[in-house]
């Protein structure tokens, strides 16, 4: 027997929406972390760094993310007898894997973006790379890349609903429950999609608050595609 959607019905999809802000969180600022590392080792002068981090990236972002969550989940266990983590640590590692190789490239790009006086400056200074790299190439990308890493946030939000088919308690899995208690979709998903759209849309202020203290233009709600590798 189905029962009408009520307001009781909120308290499960509140705790999928803060797992959900959990997971994400987490995520992003892993994947910011190592996209940094990957997007670094992309522009720098060292080869191998240059041709592991593109084989990764090239790798990560030529598969589904979905595909990514899969293989995480089911393949640890199997590839490693007796490591198996939890559904949410599972999910993070997907996420972070995934995260990672687009941060990478939007931290390649903004390096790019830098002027190339500025280096030939500090070069003319006597710097070395990681002093040149440290105190005048990536003070100024950093300005260039969080537009579209809170661009990048916001699709992860929305990417972090397929963990679903964990079985991890996030938002849209929460809304998958409530519709089975109360056989009313239509209802269920407006309140999911509102929930989705307030988390983003908090996200989108930050960008919008960034804006106005630097000065630089955020769309974070419209990502642009990184550059071809």
């Amino acid at each position: 027997m189905f029962r009408p959607f009520d307001w009781q019905d909120l308290i499960p999809l509140l705790q999928g929406a803060w797992l959900t802000i959990q997971l994400c969180a987490v995520s992003g600022i892993l994947g910011v972390f190592f996209g940094l590392i990957l997007g670094i080792a992309r522009t720098s002068p060292s080869r191998i760094a240059r041709w592991v981090s593109t084989i990764y990236i090239s790798c990560v972002r030529g598969i589904p993310v979905l595909v990514i969550i899969f293989f995480v989940f089911f393949g640890i266990p199997l590839l490693f007898p007796g490591l198996e983590p939890d559904k949410f640590s599972s999910a993070v590692i997907a996420l972070t894997c995934f995260a990672a190789a687009y941060v990478a490239e939007i931290v390649r790009g903004s390096i790019e973006a830098v002027a190339k006086g500025q280096s030939e400056a500090a070069d003319a200074l006597g710097l070395n790379y990681w002093r040149k790299l440290t105190y005048v190439i990536l003070p100024q990308a950093v300005k260039i890349m969080v537009p579209p890493g809170i661009g990048f946030l916001i699709g992860l939000v929305k990417d972090s609903s397929l963990v679903t088919v964990t079985g991890l308690l996030e938002l849209t899995h929460a809304g998958n429950i409530v519709t089975n208690l109360t056989g009313d979709p239509i209802k269920t998903f407006l309140v999911v999609a509102a929930m989705y759209f307030v988390i983003c849309y908090g996200i989108s202020r930050l960008g919008r608050l960034y804006e106005k203290r630097t000065g630089v233009h955020v769309d974070p709600l419209k990502l642009p595609e990184p550059a071809g590798i």
